[in-house]
């Protein structure tokens, strides 16, 4: 059937409606909790791994990105929107 899934690989892929998981994280030597759907903890990892630096430095760097907007968002929302920008680059 065109379009369908195979099971085996939604069952290891997390639900997109999964509700938030807290994880705590050091972003310039300061602990802070982030609470993020598991979809977005996956997605996190997997760019981090693309841009070859550990999750935390990246999200230090999306951290100072969020800070310089003129109304910064709160940090769980930017990495939300920086994950979506990533994907829809090019």
């Amino acid at each position: 059937m065109e379009g369908a899934t195979d099971p085996e690989d939604e069952a290891s892929a997390p639900s997109p409606f999964a509700p938030p998981v807290k994880r705590s994280v050091t972003i310039a030597g300061h602990q802070t909790a982030i609470s993020l759907e598991p979809i977005f903890w996956e997605a996190l990892r997997a760019a981090a791994a693309r841009v070859g630096l550990p999750v935390n430095a990246l999200i230090a760097r999306i951290d100072v990105a969020r800070m310089a907007a003129a109304t910064p968002p709160n940090l769980a929302s930017a990495i939300r929107c920086w994950l979506f920008r990533d994907i829809m680059r090019p």
